[in-house]
């Protein structure tokens, strides 16, 4: 996808909430989810992911607790708290918004 990184900057946190609001993960089944929701049209890179989470547990966005992966290995999970599902819903919403927007524009 042509400038998906440059996209994907601006929408990492709201796609790293929505991907939440599917139950809680460690950060690098956060990333698969979203490569594979997309069909690897966007690769989360860990440099970008890790901060990212970090943001939104200190804006108190999402939670973690340390667990075992799937493949026995200690990591963090993160889950998503009621103001990061109310943050959500007001991401979508300014998304929808700007996407309606910009298709009005493109389509002239």
């Amino acid at each position: 996808m042509t400038g998906s990184k440059t996209l994907l900057h601006g929408t990492l946190e709201a796609l790293v909430l929505k991907t939440l609001s599917h139950g809680h993960l460690h950060g690098y089944a956060i990333a698969r989810w979203l490569e594979e929701r997309t069909n690897e049209a966007l690769q989360i890179e860990e440099g970008s992911l890790y901060p990212a989470l970090y943001r939104l547990e200190s804006r108190g966005l999402v939670t973690s607790e340390w667990g075992t992966s799937e493949l026995g290995r200690r990591a963090k999970f993160y889950s998503l708290t009621p103001k990061g599902r109310d943050r959500l819903a007001e991401e979508v919403r300014t998304w929808n918004a700007f996407a309606v927007a910009v298709s009005e524009v493109l389509a002239g």
